[in-house]
């Protein structure tokens, strides 16, 4: 069970949260507007952040700037239907996930769950040594063995896959992975980068076609899906 801020400015989506969030075991606080939601998560400490895009007094996307300056919870934007350059900016700004509106409660219960493991996850994600099932990242000896078996990676694709690792669950916008391996300069470079993607799924991934642990988000970016993670 987690302790939860939603922020959204519409009240009817507020009362419906909280009802089902708290039925399902969570402490749940709400905030009406953006600098709510900053004074809430600095004094509250979430464990996660539901976190709408479009709000009074600090939009949502300052929401995320000022609160990823000290904190790392796990912050799930809601955002309207193709609004994807907000969803975009959320995310180089350091959301971890997204959901458009209008969304299904059991997609965000899932969502939900996720975030929640995969920020336990990310707390290891310092150690020398990370295991996800059957695929182990050994960053003490840049080793990297799959099912007992070490594979021979290039140092990109090294990088490429440790940086998708440490994030796992997180989306990373085509941007922030070209710009973090590559340099600003590569920015824009989303045909190298996809070159990356299939040479590191063909020697990590049992079947590259249908990718398991890294995941398109159309338009987006990439997803590191550790084990038991919803498709």
């Amino acid at each position: 069970m987690a302790r939860i801020l939603v922020v959204d400015d519409e009240p009817q989506i507020r009362r419906m949260l909280q009802t089902v969030l708290s039925a399902y075991g969570h402490t749940v606080a709400i905030a009406p507007d953006g600098a709510a939601a900053v004074t809430q998560a600095a004094n509250w400490q979430p464990e996660v952040m539901i976190l709408d895009l479009g709000l009074p007094q600090l939009d949502g996307l300052e929401v995320v700037r000022q609160v990823r300056s000290w904190s790392r919870v796990p912050i799930i934007v809601l955002t309207v239907r193709g609004a994807e350059q907000d969803k975009v900016a959320a995310l180089d700004l350091g959301a971890d996930d997204y959901l458009t509106k209008p969304f299904g409660m059991d997609e965000l219960l899932a969502r939900l769950r996720v975030a929640l493991r995969n920020a336990a996850w990310r707390q290891g994600a310092d150690e020398p040594v990370v295991v996800f099932g059957s695929l182990c990242i050994d960053r003490a000896h840049r080793r990297v063995l799959l099912a007992g078996q070490e594979v021979r990676l290039t140092p990109t694709e090294y990088q490429l896959l440790t940086l998708l690792a440490a994030s796992a669950g997180k989306v990373l916008t085509h941007q922030h992975i070209l710009t973090t391996i590559w340099g600003p300069g590569a920015a824009d470079d989303i045909p190298m980068l996809r070159v990356f993607i299939t040479q590191l799924r063909k020697k990590i991934e049992p079947n590259p076609a249908q990718p398991i642990l890294i995941r398109n988000e159309p338009g987006i970016g990439y997803r590191f899906h550790a084990p038991l993670d919803p498709p």
